[in-house]
């Protein structure tokens, strides 16, 4: 993906400052940024997933809805297909009070206090996984780094479009939920009229350069075959015509996936929130059984997941829907980029592998915040 003119760079991270609802996206294997905006500065929240029954526009929703955390619908007031009708749709707009966009590095923080925290929540979440009291659990973590004065959004925005085909890139600012930027690979919903599409993805390993590999372990396909139970099941009690494809490995920037695609058919679009509803979380990123595991993560994990593992995209009825997990992203307040990574835990896992995993996940982000363009 090309820069847009240092002009429009500007302008839109300086969006990032103010009080408008936005979001800038890539779909995967695609060139083109698509960008959804209000004219207003007002802010539609719901407080559950079956409000986006009949909804059109883009979807940002968090792991766990609350008053401080709502989903959010960004309104379609303004839509634009690339840089240059997105230049000529936001020309009315004046710009916010920023700094000049520059490269920016990021300062170190304590990783050895990092993982001291990470072990003490690994052992509240490992001891009922082994006394069988969950089939699978959850555990992310939340990493705060500084950032340089002259961050870009843009400009992270457009690395992780270059360096990532395979995933949806976003970037989404609202005044509720703040600015997100992410590159995720998980699809919960997507699809057009009578033909739809989800996916199981568990199961983490790192690319061997640019060979995929195959040798996962009796974890990775028992957390994989746990994920995929559970939408079959799902979709078999609310939809038509389930056609399972799968596991398979695939590739997602640095790392490497177990996959499986779920394609079934729904006869009324009118009721997307419905199927969200019934599917979200999945234990991909909460654990099973569902509502236990989900009360656990919210009471033990040790702080606020907001809107990373939640669901943003574009939803629409009548048209093309495109949902995705928010996974692979980084949130920015206040001068930090706080960085968000999580991993299943069975009964066999081991806390050093699976911390690893973290810093393999949020590299993915990383890569993209220090890179010079």
């Amino acid at each position: 993906m090309n820069k847009p003119d240092s002009s429009l760079i500007e302008k839109i991270d300086s969006l990032t400052k103010s009080n408008k609802s936005f979001a800038i996206y890539r779909l995967p294997w695609t060139e083109t940024p698509l960008l959804v905006m209000q004219n207003d500065d007002s802010v539609e929240t719901l407080s559950e997933l079956n409000m986006l029954n009949g909804k059109k526009g883009f979807v940002v929703s968090p792991f766990h809805i609350t008053d401080k955390h709502p989903a959010i619908l960004i309104r379609p007031d303004i839509i634009a297909e690339g840089w240059d009708d997105i230049e000529e749709k936001l020309s009315y707009i004046e710009l916010f009070n920023t700094e000049d966009c520059h490269p920016n590095m990021l300062m170190p923080d304590n990783d050895f206090m990092l993982k001291e925290k990470y072990k003490s929540v690994f052992s509240k979440f490992i001891t009922p996984l082994r006394n069988d009291e969950f089939k699978k659990l959850v555990l992310s973590r939340k990493a705060s780094y500084r950032l340089d004065e002259g961050f870009s959004p843009v400009l992270s925005f457009i690395t992780a479009c270059n360096s990532y085909p395979r995933m949806m890139i976003s970037l989404i600012h609202n005044p509720i939920c703040g600015t997100w930027i992410g590159s995720t690979p998980e699809i919960i919903l997507s699809g057009n009229g009578y033909e739809w599409k989800t996916v199981s993805l568990a199961g983490t390993m790192q690319m061997n350069g640019n060979s995929v590999p195959d040798n996962w372990t009796e974890k990775n396909r028992e957390e994989q075959a746990i994920v995929s139970y559970y939408i079959k099941d799902v979709l078999e009690r609310l939809c038509k015509e389930v056609v399972v494809n799968g596991p398979y490995t695939v590739q997602a920037g640095p790392l490497a996936h177990l996959k499986t695609d779920f394609t079934f058919s729904l006869d009324n679009t009118s009721e997307l929130g419905m199927i969200l509803d019934a599917l979200y979380p999945t234990p991909a990123i909460c654990g099973l059984p569902k509502d236990s595991a989900y009360k656990f993560i919210i009471d033990n994990e040790g702080y606020d997941r907001g809107y990373y593992s939640g669901i943003i995209g574009w939803i629409d009825p009548t048209g093309d829907t495109n949902l995705y997990v928010n996974l692979r992203c980084v949130s920015i307040s206040d001068g930090n980029a706080n960085f968000y990574a999580g991993g299943g835990l069975l009964p066999l896992s081991e806390a050093a592998s699976e911390w690893e995993e973290t810093q393999h996940k949020m590299n993915t982000m990383k890569r993209c915040l220090t890179q010079v363009l």
